[in-house]
């Protein structure tokens, strides 16, 4: 019995890894940018700096308490609606119009301190170059908008004044009413609009924490058989 003793603390310390991983999840505090182009709000692939929108398109932003990830992530309260945006825009040679929707949020997820500019999302339609971004669409229509040194975009039209992209311990309650935030913001996967597209998989620490328990308890079992022979 006393052989079998190192592997079982491994597997007992590698259960514990595994159930403790959900609670290491976290949400953030950011605007997240989504793709209307087909009618709905998609996640969007790419930041704003890279995508091109075509002519006829609705992009979207929109701040919240959220996971990073397509299906967890708050979106635009305002439909995805070129023409409901733009119809009353005439098309104008050499520039194409796309549709911008900006959801600066709910009161329960600004930044201590802080009120969203507006309750209801604001909608313009921009008329840019035919080569512009997304990014270059939302400066037409919501200066002054702020980047970090990653290039994540912090603040549309000013808000929020303070922070940018801040992980949230996750608990009950923390998606609607967040009450502490870290200073640091989180890696951004994607160039600007969200933080890093981790979802709401295991963290890298927590995979390298399982692989090396799992390394412990292969030990343990060789070592034990070993001994008996």
């Amino acid at each position: 019995m006393r052989r079998l003793t190192p592997l079982v603390l491994a597997f007992g310390i590698l259960l514990t890894l595994v159930a403790a991983g959900p609670a290491l999840a976290s949400s953030y505090r950011y605007w997240s940018f989504w793709d209307g182009s087909a009618g709905q709000w998609a996640y969007a692939s790419l930041g704003p700096s890279m995508a091109r929108p075509a002519d006829g398109s609705a992009w979207g932003f929109r701040f919240a308490v959220s996971k990073d990830a397509g299906d967890e992530a708050a979106r635009p309260r305002a439909a995805a609606d070129f023409g409901a945006v733009c119809g009353a825009t005439p098309a104008a040679e050499g520039r194409k119009r796309v549709a911008v929707v900006v959801d600066f949020g709910l009161p329960a997820d600004a930044p201590s301190g802080e009120e969203p500019p507006q309750d209801a999302p604001r909608t313009a339609c921009a008329q840019i170059a035919p080569d512009a971004t997304a990014a270059e669409a939302l400066a037409a229509v919501a200066k002054p908008l702020r980047y970090n040194s990653a290039a994540l975009l912090c603040a549309v039209s000013g808000y929020p004044k303070q922070g940018c992209g801040e992980p949230l311990a996750e608990g009950p309650g923390t998606a609607s009413s967040p009450a502490t935030a870290t200073a640091s913001g989180p890696a951004d996967g994607r160039d600007s609009a969200s933080p890093a597209g981790s979802g709401s998989g295991p963290s890298a620490g927590l995979l390298v924490g399982i692989a090396a328990v799992a390394a412990l308890a292969a030990a343990a079992l060789w070592q034990s058989r070993r001994r008996t022979r």
